[in-house]
């Protein structure tokens, strides 16, 4: 246990030894191991966007082994995904990687603008049974169906942390009252992460932020504390301040697919402004598994070199 992780655990006095050590597992696995940063790389877009949008580019990661031996051929530090993948590979890959079982999904052949949330599909109990360290949840801050999706992790956090698993929260802000740009504004983001920290998520995702302000309050606020937007450094600062001055883990999305330059750029911003690590889906598994686990290594080796 290095002292770095040591620390972190200490964030979360109010957890069992069973949450800590799943967390601490986590933390001391793969190249990142007891740097206090992750990169997880997480597989839900085949129910999410389907196969072809997900998987035709690399026709071999249609195989759900692919993604386990991608996540600990290039040192992940775990590996999330829906059900159907946990289960066709929980038993080949027993204790070779963390899993983070992503316990409710969407998809896109229905899509409710106003109201997006996404169904529960597994359950805590699933996640023991395949030997799962976390469960993952996807929330809508700003959907007209965010009371419902508050109320369900609620429940499943609650019967998570008893069973000694910790939970991460995937934080899409989306809803008729924002535009699209303002999903990914610096203001919404970091609500979005506050909201997530103040519902139990002891790791939260949320995507890259913009410089735009959404919220006509939120701008004020800005402007009189002066809080610096300029840069995506600038910007993740701020947003892994909101998760109660850093003492959560927060992480970023690698997003849509992009140039091996560009999203190296990205992360190196990310890292300089405090980020926890990365979790990259597309942009890896997407690629070939040579290239795929290059790019890896050099996002792991980014974090690596941040205090």
């Amino acid at each position: 246990m290095t002292p770095r992780v040591r620390e972190i655990l200490n964030w979360y006095g109010a957890d069992n030894p069973g949450v800590l050590s799943n967390l601490a597992r986590i933390l001391n696995t793969g190249r990142l191991a007891g740097k206090g940063k992750m990169v997880i790389l997480p597989v839900d877009q085949g129910f999410e966007h389907g196969p072809a949008r997900s998987f035709s580019m690399n026709p071999d990661s249609y195989d759900p082994f692919y993604h386990f031996e991608l996540a600990i051929e290039s040192g992940c530090n775990a590996y999330a995904a829906p059900l159907g993948f946990i289960e066709a590979g929980a038993r080949d890959f027993a204790g070779e990687i963390p899993l983070i079982l992503k316990i409710n999904n969407s998809d896109t052949l229905y899509t409710d603008k106003e109201g997006p949330i996404s169904a529960v599909t597994s359950y805590v109990d699933d996640a023991l049974r395949l030997g799962c360290c976390a469960i993952g949840f996807t929330i809508y801050p700003g959907s007209d169906e965010r009371k419902e999706m508050y109320e369900e992790i609620a429940e499943a956090s609650k019967a998570a942390k008893s069973a000694g698993l910790p939970t991460v929260l995937w934080a899409y802000p989306r809803g008729k009252y924002l535009s699209k740009e303002g999903e990914t504004a610096v203001d919404v983001v970091a609500y979005a992460t506050q909201i997530s920290a103040q519902l139990g998520a002891h790791i939260i995702k949320v995507k890259p932020p913009t410089a735009h302000i959404e919220i006509p309050e939120a701008k004020k606020a800005f402007d009189l504390a002066q809080i610096r937007v300029e840069s995506l450094a600038d910007r993740t600062r701020h947003v892994v301040e909101s998760a109660f001055n850093g003492r959560r883990i927060v992480i970023f999305s690698g997003g849509e697919a992009k140039s091996t330059d560009k999203l190296l750029e990205e992360v190196k911003q990310m890292a300089q402004g405090g980020s926890f690590g990365s979790i990259m889906g597309r942009n890896a598994f997407q690629r070939p598994k040579k290239e795929a686990i290059q790019l890896l290594h050099d996002v792991m080796d980014i974090f690596a070199g941040v205090d």
